[in-house]
């Protein structure tokens, strides 16, 4: 079959310059480098030979991060962009949904603007006529179609370049993230009409940032890096490497902050008798103590980040290991993961506490423990020695966090306090709310019904 879109071996090529502006013409002439300054200072390619098709008929969605080159495609595919070398061919009507608006006059009505922009994308005045209920409908703006442009809020303004778009009714639709035109009602409707546009086999081209759209709806998806063709074909195989790749620069981006954070937090360590006021004033309510309640822990809580303590146990070291063993600092919801603590104490103790506790991003504290506590009482500690905390499923939901790590006596004198210092992410392929994810199933009974029971 015939593609609709086809890229054969494209490169495009931006050109970067100096940006120099003179006072005048005469102080550039006099200057001598008018032609220096306003000649490309250097090239930077978009994209990379890049080859791909598109059938008649499929959804393609096209995934990468910012500055992938995403988006020049999309452009090089509208004709908006010529390509610096390959070949790009495009069979059929194309409506690009890719900056929505673009030539909507500010100072005169919607009304207007709706014609002037439906014959910019190829429709007749009349064709124009005959859809205009729908546009205004569609976008919602029946009570303001009339009023100028320039008192749209952006949200109108969307609404109304996407609703005009989206009648052309094209051959081909091309969409640059802009789902979120509206609320998330309008979002809904946007997505019925790409559900519907596929139903009459039309071919769309869909490059966005939500991923579980490409897997949705797309047919075969590209992932695209540094201007280069990374991964192409199965919607959720494309979707899965490129979370990887995402989740190993988060990975290296964390592990910098983390190694940061404790360098500095052990530069400026407080010795035992400069310890925060909330553990002076109270030893005897400290984190860790049975005896005193919850209102020491609460102030512990209040402790802000950093690393204090006396040192005569050591914490030399701290690992997140994930499912597969391996120290990360990604972790995804439900797997097992542990915290492995490398100890060292420099003369043997009898009376020390191991503990640890996780927090969210916002300071709430969601799980935290010790070993006295869990009613382990403490006997000998001497030399190096480590502590494993495992955990069977983390049932945090996706977010970022902060982990605590500690070793102090019974009544929450300090051998070594670790606040807030290692910031980990946790991933979900379920995008649920809150802190705790419990294991959980639904069950229905009469005729319910879902179209996709997997999302």
């Amino acid at each position: 079959m015939t593609p609709a879109i086809e890229l054969v071996d494209v490169t495009k090529i931006y050109r970067r310059f100096s940006g120099r502006q003179f006072a005048t013409l005469k102080s550039a002439l006099l200057q001598r480098s008018i032609l220096r300054d306003l000649s490309p200072s250097e090239t930077f390619p978009a994209l990379q030979h890049v080859s791909f098709s598109v059938t008649s008929g499929r959804t393609f969605g096209v995934i990468g991060r910012n500055g992938s080159g995403k988006s020049t495609a999309l452009k090089l595919v509208a004709g908006i962009t010529k390509p610096t070398s390959g070949r790009v061919t495009v069979r059929g009507r194309v409506s690009a949904l890719i900056e929505l608006g673009a030539g909507f006059h500010p100072e005169i009505s919607g009304r207007e603007n709706v014609f002037i922009n439906g014959i910019m994308l190829g429709l007749s005045k009349r064709e124009i006529a005959e859809r205009f209920d729908a546009i205004v409908e569609f976008a919602e703006l029946e009570r303001f179609i009339d009023a100028p442009v320039k008192t749209y809020s952006s949200g109108m303004y969307m609404r109304l370049g996407f609703a005009v778009a989206i009648h052309v009714d094209p051959d081909l639709l091309l969409v640059d993230e802009v789902l979120a035109v509206g609320d998330e009602a309008f979002t809904h409707k946007c997505l019925d009409k790409f559900a519907e546009f596929r139903r009459r086999g039309k071919t769309i081209l869909l490059v966005t940032h939500s991923l579980a759209v490409v897997e949705r709806f797309c047919d075969e998806a590209l992932w695209l890096e540094g201007g280069r063709v990374s991964a192409q074909g199965d919607p959720r195989r494309v979707v899965d490497a490129y979370l990887t790749a995402v989740e190993k620069s988060e990975e290296e981006q964390l592990a910098v902050t983390t190694a940061r954070a404790v360098a500095a937090a052990s530069a400026h360590t407080h010795a035992a008798d400069e310890l925060p006021v909330v553990i002076e004033e109270r030893p005897e309510r400290a984190e860790g103590s049975t005896e005193g309640g919850t209102e020491g822990v609460q102030d512990m809580f209040r402790a802000t980040e950093g690393r204090w303590g006396s040192r005569e146990v050591e914490i030399v070291h701290v690992d997140l290991i994930d499912h597969q063993g391996e120290a990360s600092f990604i972790l995804h919801s439900g797997e097992p993961m542990s915290v492995r603590l490398a100890v060292h104490a420099y003369a043997p103790v009898d009376d020390f506490v191991f503990g640890i506790s996780f927090f969210n991003a916002d300071g709430v504290c969601c799980y935290g423990t010790n070993t006295y506590l869990e009613q382990m009482s403490p006997v000998r500690l001497s030399g190096d020695a480590q502590v494993v905390f495992d955990v069977a499923a983390l049932d945090l939901v996706e977010g970022t966090y902060k982990l605590d790590v500690a070793v102090h006596k019974r009544d929450g004198y300090p051998y070594d306090y670790h606040r807030l210092l290692y910031t980990f992410r946790m991933k979900s392929r379920t995008h649920d709310v809150g802190i705790y994810r419990p294991h959980h199933r639904w069950v229905f009974s009469g005729d319910v019904v879902f179209s996709n029971p997997q999302l």
